[in-house]
């Protein structure tokens, strides 16, 4: 069990019934329906998704009609008679939701925290993967702990998933110390890699604080047989600090207030920050894993729905 619950106003912390409620705003998404010419997930390299993987289920004589790439030819020439492969699709597939709740998601500069999105998201992609009639599990994590949801093709299961996100989300709290544990994303990865054989849907949400080579080749890994998309949430005050007034900021168990009206203070700090962001994006696209940003001053269903296509650009 979880400390007493916080004031769960959607945008600091959040509640469960606030993420069970996002079913049916996540009955018009889909991870795997044909994408406009300009979404992320469109195209003919990696970023296309598998979809539901086939499973092999005989041999067959063909019949016209029949598709061509299916011909088994070793089994045509044996028996002198075109024979082809018959497949039925897998009827439900794995999807593991990777939800990041440590202490460097605990901010937000505008309208809701990093950590916030991210419950939000991982909410709607459980239940996009629900109403595709797929396998609902993840991992949810801190900075000291991982707490792993088995898929199952089930309601229940996306309630653990969505508790679970709410527990962590709900232990964040001002006065912990950033622990800036490098290798908790790593670990969270690893762990993935043990329990995604193949054919998974694996969603990561994260700000993808401390990532590294490391990071990249792990990612790689569980992309190899498995769909994988990254999920970027991070905070416009990364790309655009303020003029004036005073910013806080925290390393460990110490906080240093900065006058950003200064330029000699803003310049470098802005620099540091934008620098830090676009190397955690220039990491992730090389991994060659679908990347969709999510920025915290704005809804984060209306900015799923932009990334995978589902607004404006037009059908090939």
């Amino acid at each position: 069990m979880y400390a007493p619950q916080q004031a769960a106003d959607g945008l600091v912390y959040v509640s469960l019934a606030q993420l069970m409620a996002l079913e049916f705003k996540a009955r018009a998404l889909s991870f795997v329906a044909r994408q406009p010419q300009g979404s992320i997930l469109s195209g003919n390299h990696a970023s296309r998704l598998r979809g539901r993987g086939l499973n092999f289920d005989e041999l067959r004589r063909y019949q016209p009609g029949d598709d061509l790439r299916h011909l088994d030819w070793r089994a045509s020439l044996r028996t002198g008679k075109p024979v082809v492969r018959t497949f039925t699709e897998e009827r439900d597939r794995p999807a593991l939701i990777l939800v990041d709740q440590r202490m460097s998601m605990f901010f937000g500069s505008s309208h809701s925290f990093k950590s916030a999105t991210a419950a939000e998201l991982g909410a709607l992609a459980a239940w996009m993967v629900f109403n595709a009639g797929d396998r609902v599990g993840g991992l949810v994590f801190n900075d000291q702990r991982i707490d792993s949801i088995a898929p199952l093709r089930s309601r229940k299961r996306v309630e653990a998933l969505c508790s679970k996100i709410v527990q962590q989300n709900q232990q964040l709290n001002a006065t912990q110390p950033d622990c800036e544990d490098a290798d908790q994303l790593d670990k969270v990865l690893q762990h993935c890699l043990a329990v995604a054989g193949h054919d998974h849907l694996i969603c990561l949400i994260s700000d993808f604080a401390g990532a590294g080579p490391r990071t990249l080749q792990l990612m790689r890994q569980l992309a190899v047989h498995n769909d994988v998309i990254a999920m970027q949430v991070y905070d416009p005050l990364a790309l655009d600090l303020p003029k004036n007034g005073r910013l806080l900021v925290t390393q460990g168990q110490l906080q240093v207030e900065l006058a950003v009206q200064h330029p000699h203070i803003r310049q470098p700090l802005g620099d540091f920050l934008s620098g830090r962001f676009k190397d955690i994006a220039s990491l992730l696209r090389r991994s060659q894993v679908p990347l969709m940003m999510f920025s915290t001053a704005l809804d984060a269903h209306s900015q799923l729905r932009t990334e995978l296509g589902k607004l404006g650009g037009p059908r090939r």
